[in-house]
């Protein structure tokens, strides 16, 4: 049996903002759609499961990011999750400079938890929380193979 990860799905309070926070951050909507019927609910494990969503891609074509915001059933509200917390944690972006994808975060309104740390001299890196709560990893390698 062949596994590879095909994406992460993110249920977000506002997908248009989502979509703008990380189209700018750099990646690409592959596409959107509403999704609803029999197949859906039976497939999530919702009764009268419609979202719309919208699948994005980072540029090296490696990594996807599901959004989905819910129409119906409502969508819950939790507290945003803590770095300790059990579950699913964070998503984490490579990025070849730190400082302008932080710029690019402020301009939506999301900052570092607390800074930004260097570990080891080989990555600076950050959390931030992002759309709806989401935490959000951003790293840069220091010294890039070439």
């Amino acid at each position: 049996m062949t596994v590879r990860l095909d994406n992460v799905g993110i249920a977000v309070r506002d997908i248009e903002a989502a979509i703008a926070f990380f189209t700018d951050l750099g990646l690409n909507v592959l596409g959107r759609d509403t999704v609803s019927g029999e197949w859906a609910d039976t497939a999530v494990g919702l009764d009268g499961n419609h979202v719309k969503i919208a699948m994005l891609q980072t540029p090296d074509g490696h990594g996807r990011l599901e959004l989905f915001e819910y129409i119906h059933p409502e969508a819950i509200e939790m507290s945003p999750t803590l770095p300790n917390e059990i579950g699913m944690h964070r998503v984490a972006f490579a990025v070849d400079d730190l400082d302008d994808a932080l710029r690019t975060a402020a301009k939506h309104g999301y900052h570092p938890l607390r800074g930004v740390g260097t570990y080891e001299d080989t990555y600076r890196l950050t959390y931030l929380r992002g759309p709806s709560g989401i935490i959000v990893m951003l790293a840069q390698e220091l010294h890039p193979a070439p």
